[in-house]
């Protein structure tokens, strides 16, 4: 592998070209193990980026792939379909929560939640030309700590101060933000935390298409784990103040917090979910917007009567076929076992053994996903060495080290990884 060239040519992600943080040369990965040129061994302790969640080299979906090339591996979607997108639209509906029964496919994570931004800016485009509002209902209102993605829209609905996007925020569209629930999910409801978005309702309902939030955990801008009555409340307000609501289940969605979809622990459905990561099983990059009847019908109201957006790779064949098998493996139901036994693993090994520790600010987690918080940060390359010197791939960023394994990983390899994040830890100096 040449690392020079790679070095001085190849820009990484959330890096610097000049100055990049150090990069480890991967040359294969079976399960939940990654390997590296050198022969070294690492157990992921990261899905990848939140995605592998049936392992790397995963034999039914090798073979889903394998099936669907001789046949064709994309063809455009404008005025064409194929079966590998109805299956997989067939499985997403069964899927989901009842009443979201239209699908509409992206690219990403992050184009997903554009989708969703744009159909909810549709959805009342359609009423207004329908003559049921006149209210210019095109801002979105969220929550601090809130991470949807990196493309413009997606960056609007992020937190502007605790995100990463601070450098963009002269660019973009304002939006509403309200104080982030603090009731945890493990321990009782403040009824005042929903007040904050109550009366930014309240003041502002005229102008706002829909409210949208990462459901339960929100992940890439502080991995907080909210209580699931807060979500209920937001559904009901929404309501009240005829405003969408759309939730980002792209890191949530498919199992990871024990729940197929993590707004089934507030027994809740929105009216837009956006879904992504695991549902090719991280096998290649595929998200699907999923909506309520209502909302696809006065979208095609609007005055174009069309919804325009569509990727060139939209409902990609390849990744159709992959996704379609990745659900099937979730529907067997094996991966309600495998995120207990992990969960049951992160208690005993990881958050019993750091309990009460100095350098420990706070512990949480949630299904197949464990938070360490630490007192002060550290720098990421700094951390990711010591991982790798226990023979794990973990990616803290920030106070945070947080673990996210493949729901197949082996019970041995979750002994080591908290094991190994342990000696981490400790090794910690404040």
């Amino acid at each position: 592998m040449d690392r020079e060239f790679d070095k001085q040519h190849i820009w990484h992600q959330y890096s610097s070209l000049t100055n990049p943080i150090p990069t480890y040369p991967v040359s294969k990965a079976k399960g939940a193990k990654v390997y590296l040129e050198d022969g070294t061994e690492l157990i992921d302790g990261m899905s990848s980026w939140w995605n592998q969640i049936h392992g790397y080299n995963n034999d039914e979906l090798n073979q889903a792939m394998y099936d669907q090339i001789p046949k064709f591996t994309h063809f455009m979607f404008a005025g064409v379909s194929h079966e590998p997108a109805i299956a997989l639209s067939k499985k997403l509906i069964e899927m989901t929560p009842d009443e979201l029964d239209n699908v509409f496919f992206a690219d990403s994570g992050s184009v997903a939640v554009e989708v969703g931004l744009k159909l909810s800016h549709l959805y009342w485009a359609g009423k207004r030309e329908m003559g049921q509002t006149d209210k210019p209902k095109h801002r979105f209102l969220t929550i601090n700590y809130g991470y949807h993605g990196d493309t413009f829209g997606a960056m609007s609905v992020c937190d502007p101060v605790n995100s990463m996007h601070r450098n963009y925020s002269g660019y973009l569209t304002k939006n509403f933000f309200v104080e982030a629930p603090q009731s945890r999910f493990d321990g009782e409801f403040d009824p005042n935390d929903v007040e904050p978005l109550r009366k930014a309702l309240e003041q502002n309902h005229e102008s706002i298409a829909a409210v949208i939030m990462e459901p339960i955990v929100q992940g890439a801008s502080g991995m907080r784990i909210y209580h699931p009555e807060y979500l209920r409340q937001v559904r009901k307000l929404c309501d009240e103040f005829d405003c969408l609501m759309v939730l980002d289940e792209i890191a949530t969605g498919f199992g990871r917090t024990g729940k197929l979809f993590a707004c089934e622990h507030a027994g809740i459905v929105p009216d837009i979910m956006l879904c992504g990561k695991g549902l090719t099983g991280g096998y290649l990059p595929l998200a699907a917007v999923l909506m309520k009847r209502h909302v696809a019908e006065w979208v095609c109201e609007n005055p174009s009567k069309r919804f325009f957006h569509g990727p060139t790779y939209m409902a990609h064949a390849l990744a159709c076929a992959v996704g379609d098998k990745s659900l099937e493996i979730l529907q067997r139901g094996e991966w309600r076992s495998q995120v207990a036994k992990i969960a049951k693993i992160f208690k005993e090994e990881l958050f019993d053994k750091l309990q009460g520790l100095a350098i420990v600010e706070d512990l949480r987690g949630l299904g197949a996903i464990a938070v360490i918080q630490l007192v002060k940060p550290f720098e990421t390359e700094q951390l990711q060495a010591l991982f790798v010197k226990q023979g794990l791939w973990v990616r803290p960023f920030g106070k945070l080290i947080y673990l996210l394994p493949p729901f197949v990983i082996e019970e041995q390899d979750m002994y080591k990884l908290c094991r190994g994040t342990v000696n981490v830890v400790k090794s910690l100096k404040l």
